[in-house]
């Protein structure tokens, strides 16, 4: 019976690790953030905050952006989980907050590509 639990978790989980390599597909993905984000060394606020680095970071922690308060007082910080979540459907992570992207990225593989190149883009 283990054997069997072992090999279903190595199903399910051999889409998801593959695709959190994919950092070029999730520049692609982050085409739907630019027009809000940026980000990379030299990224600057915008309509939404820079992203540069902001995995690991408290939520509303950019210096310069008004965040609403529901970001400043969440108490999140971005973690993989929290990032993963926000970008489906960030009113069910914080709600209140003023970011306007009701679609949301639904596809999972996109979500986990699109946090490889966030992260991959910190070279603090």
């Amino acid at each position: 019976m283990l054997k069997w639990v072992v090999v279903a978790a190595a199903l399910v989980a051999a889409p998801f690790a593959a695709s959190a390599q994919d950092v070029e597909a999730g520049a692609g993905v982050f085409k739907k953030c630019a027009a809000c984000h940026q980000i990379g060394a030299e990224a600057k606020n915008g309509l939404g905050p820079s992203l540069q680095c902001v995995a690991g970071k408290a939520a509303g922690h950019h210096e310069g952006f008004a965040y609403s308060d529901a970001v400043k007082n969440s108490g999140i910080t971005w973690t993989d989980e929290n990032l993963l979540h926000w970008m489906e459907k960030d009113d069910a992570v914080i709600k209140g907050n003023k970011m306007i992207f009701p679609a949301g990225i639904k596809n999972e593989e996109d979500r986990v590509n699109l946090l490889a190149y966030i992260k991959s883009t910190c070279k603090e």
